[in-house]
């Protein structure tokens, strides 16, 4: 398919789990890819997956929170490609504890990598699109945890909920500039890579002071995976979205949606 074809499009974050499963989304749609992680490994591995399926990906190593960071991966896709349409800003660092235990340090560094490192991409991305006059999409990934109260992952959802505005107040600033901004809320996902799954497994196995159930408590069937969030990417990128901006896509199975006190896998 193509309905991306001959856009050029920058994810942060692209690890195996949902910032890859989203570059390798726009990618089979046709879009040609700037894949940025803090790990070499992870980056690497993003746009060698991209390749090997027939499309066209460069990997850009960095922080995030580093604005020459941001502007090597949009110089990179302006050489190569002439410009940038599409932004997902899905760089995140999972440090899950709680307001009497998070230092303050680790808090501040995970409000800049989530809300700092949106705002330093969106400002680079956007000038790149205004300057070449290229009306582009910018795609936030947010989480049901920017929505809702959750217990021991103070930093996380703060951030996280931080992007909810951010979302809406870049989409004002850049309408004018026919660039759109719009937030996709995914919620706990099924790792479709086997090691990002054992880990996982032994996160949420371990004990601790904020038990989590999420498989019992969720309306739909089957946790999603990365995969599942595709749809809504390609969506929010594309022209069929022409006319949405400031806006939030939630593909959380009912998560956000259910009453408090329902308990959906219960005999």
């Amino acid at each position: 398919m193509s309905r991306l074809a001959g856009r050029v499009a920058i994810v942060t974050g692209a690890s195996p789990n949902i910032g890859g499963a989203l570059a390798r989304g726009l990618a089979a749609e046709g879009a040609r890819l700037v894949v940025t992680d803090v790990s070499d490994a992870s980056a690497e591995a993003a746009a060698r997956t991209i390749e090997e399926a027939g499309g066209e990906a460069i990997a850009v190593v960095g922080d995030v929170t580093d604005p020459d960071h941001a502007a090597d991966a949009v110089r990179q896709a302006e050489q190569r490609w002439g410009g940038v349409d599409i932004l997902v800003n899905n760089a995140v660092w999972f440090n899950q504890k709680g307001l009497l235990d998070m230092p303050l340090a680790e808090y501040r560094r995970q409000l800049d990598i989530i809300l700092g490192g949106a705002f330093i991409f969106t400002r680079v991305v956007a000038e790149s699109m205004i300057r070449h006059g290229r009306a582009g999409s910018i795609i936030n990934i947010l989480s049901t945890a920017a929505w809702q109260g959750q217990p021991g992952n103070i930093g996380y959802s703060t951030g996280k909920s931080g992007l909810i505005n951010f979302t809406r107040s870049a989409a004002m600033e850049l309408a004018q500039h026919r660039i759109r901004v719009n937030g996709l809320t995914p919620t706990a996902t099924m790792p479709e890579d086997p090691e990002i799954l054992q880990r996982m497994t032994a996160a949420t196995s371990a004990p601790g002071p904020w038990p989590m159930d999420f498989t019992s408590q969720f309306p739909w069937h089957r946790l999603p995976t990365p995969s599942d969030y595709v749809p809504a990417a390609v969506f929010l990128a594309g022209d069929e979205s022409a006319l949405i901006t400031g806006s939030n896509i939630t593909v959380d199975g009912g998560a956000t949606a259910k009453y408090w006190p329902w308990r959906p896998q219960a005999d």
